[in-house]
């Protein structure tokens, strides 16, 4: 187990944090900034130990990419590292639904000019992360027809159960086609958990989904409901934090809660910050009790997250350097690049890219990214910029 210092978690804590501020786009987005910051620029993975990981956390439910920046923390850091990349990630979104929830209840900036800059951001920050990801993870015919394969299931069939069914599809079928195949070992994730206290935190987190809702049934406690739905919706949603809004209207608007139009006036302020869409879980925990219930809202739909990258890492070390395994993770590989095409297509593509000059702009972006080296903050505000100035023109 290394030893972890303080200048390695101040480290994490001032990368995570200005990732927090700047990571707009949604879960996918997210997982392209995190390639570019800690695999490209910090080089603190490797790419394929980067690939495992995000495969790893497209198949746990929960928010996908709060998982992997909690991963890369502990791997970094151990787990005071991975609370720390948590925070910084997590907590300028928090506080800015809070403070919506708050004071600005009725405002919504889903239309905002600004926000508008910052999701073609977004399609120049995927777009490059994708042809990064799939010239390594899919050099050759077979893995480029799984990444095809995958990116038509996910785009046509649209069910809860999809991407989950996708990636184990896409695990047998890597299995049977490089189950001979010998490949280069990985190097080992660094993880300074071990397997009994991985043991204990997904016995935890099974314990607590079956014994929130009987509590909750025994005690009329409001805080005790509250955190009970918000700890189920973190933990049995599956596709990131497009999916948990949908599922938390039904589990808080038809119980009184709150409105719809309260929900409809948080959901545009949701939109309107970066960081994780699982954060939008703490405006409505301050609509109903203020910061106090913003933050319980936040901690309950985000630890599940904690408990399951915390129980999953120190088994997933091994199986992913087992020879039996590695075949079936080359096409899980695949399939998540497929799984990002058909994401930057829907919604971020066809929400985004309405008009000529929405792609002019963005192909100038993405230059600035990938041509120029323009650090990744500079593109933000250029695309925040650009975006009122497009907005006062159009």
């Amino acid at each position: 187990m290394k030893k972890i210092n303080f200048g390695t978690l101040m480290e994490i804590l001032l990368v995570s944090t200005r990732l927090g501020f700047t990571s707009f786009g949604g879960p996918v987005a997210h997982l392209g900034y995190f390639h570019e910051e800690y695999v490209r620029r910090r080089k603190w993975m490797d790419e394929k130990s980067y690939a495992d990981l995000v495969a790893l956390c497209q198949f746990l439910p929960g928010p996908a990419s709060s998982q992997v920046g909690i991963g890369i923390g502990v791997i970094r850091g151990g787990i005071l590292g991975g609370i720390i990349a948590f925070l910084g990630f997590t907590l300028p979104s928090v506080i800015a639904l809070i403070i919506f929830a708050l004071l600005l209840q009725e405002f919504n900036a889903a239309d905002a000019g600004w926000i508008h800059g910052l999701k073609i951001v977004a399609v120049a920050v995927v777009a490059h992360a994708i042809l990064g990801m799939a010239g390594k993870l899919a050099p050759d015919l077979k893995r480029k027809a799984i990444v095809l394969a995958a990116l038509a299931i996910v785009l046509l069939w649209q069910t809860a159960f999809t991407q989950v069914s996708v990636i184990l599809i896409a695990a047998i079928a890597g299995f049977l086609l490089y189950k001979e195949h010998k490949t280069d070992s990985a190097p080992s994730f660094s993880f300074p958990v071990s397997r009994t206290f991985g043991a204990a935190c997904l016995f935890l987190f099974f314990i607590l989904l079956v014994l929130l809702p009987i509590l909750r049934d025994t005690v009329s406690l409001s805080w005790i409901a509250l955190f009970d739905s918000f700890y189920r919706s973190g933990a049995l949603v599956f596709g990131g934090g497009h999916v948990v809004l949908p599922l938390l209207e039904r589990e808080f608007v038809p119980a009184g809660w709150l409105t719809a139009e309260q929900f409809l006036a948080g959901y545009g302020a949701a939109q309107a910050v970066p960081g994780p869409l699982f954060t939008f879980a703490a405006y409505i925990g301050a609509v109903i009790d203020g910061w106090a219930g913003g933050l319980l809202a936040a901690f309950a739909i985000f630890l599940p997250a904690f408990l399951l990258i915390l129980g999953a890492l120190p088994f997933w070390d091994a199986l992913r350097r087992n020879p039996n395994i590695q075949g079936a993770l080359m096409g899980v590989n695949a399939a998540v690049v497929g799984i990002l095409i058909a994401a930057f297509y829907t919604p971020i593509w066809t929400s985004t890219v309405t008009a000529a000059v929405d792609f002019v702009f963005a192909a100038i972006l993405f230059s600035m990214l990938v041509y120029w080296k323009v650090p990744p903050w500079v593109v933000v505000v250029t695309g925040a910029l650009g975006g009122i100035l497009l907005s006062s023109f159009s």
